[in-house]
This record gives C-alpha cells, structure tokens and sequence, in this order.
C-alpha cells in the first residue's frame, strides 16, 4: 500500500494550490481519505477528509470555504483544491487513508500514510 502525495509549493497569499494523492496497493472502495498538515512546532492537524464510498466530507473551521476535497475513484486519486492561501496554511501535508469509510480527523485512526508535500504560503 502507498500513498503519494504531491502538488506543494510556493504562492503568495491568496494563490492557490491542487494537491494530489496518488494510491496504489489498494482500492478506494469502503475507505476514508484524509489530509493533515504540520506547521513547524506544532501537532499534526486533520484539514480535510473524504469518505470514497459515499461521498461525505469533513473540513476543519480553518479551511471551510477555502478548501475542497475531492476524489476520482477511477484514478484512486484523492485531491485537495486550496484557494485563498493565507500564511498561516504553510505547512507539510500528508495524505492518510483509513480502512474504514467513516471520517476521522485523528492521525491515530488513519492505516497508511504518505509522505509529505510541502505547502509555503508567502504574505
């Protein structure tokens, strides 16, 4: 099983940003999708998640209205759309799946991982 996660990079603030997860080994189906972020100092955070079997989403307050999680079950993508970054969006993100179609957005709960896409967002 493995995720990989792309799409991070530089933009001012207000720009926007698509990020990718990519899964392999696995299928979609009866999975929960999730994004986290980690700032420098600071605890992983849930930002996004996205249930493949129905549909169903969960965004942090921080992002509601900024963020839309998206997925393509045909590609076993999963995608993050970010628009009006502001600074305090720089971070890693990292993709997670769950071998469960439930939503969560606590890392504990969260099976496989990839690596990290870094996000830096400039005022």
């Amino acid at each position: 099983v493995q995720l990989q996660a792309s799409g991070g990079g530089l933009v001012q603030a207000g720009g926007s940003l698509r990020l990718s997860c990519a899964a392999s080994g696995f299928t979609f189906d009866d999975y929960a999708i999730g994004w986290f972020r980690q700032a420098p100092g600071k605890k992983r955070e849930g930002v996004s998640c996205i249930s493949s079997s129905d549909g169903s989403t969960y965004y942090a307050n921080s992002v509601k209205g900024r963020f839309t999680i998206s997925t393509d079950n045909s590609k076993n993508t999963v995608y993050l759309q970010m628009n009006s970054l502001e600074p305090e969006d720089t971070a890693v993100y990292y993709c997670a799946a769950r071998n469960n179609r439930w939503l969560s957005v606590f890392p504990g709960d969260y099976d496989y991982w990839g690596q990290g896409t870094l996000v830096t967002v400039s005022s």
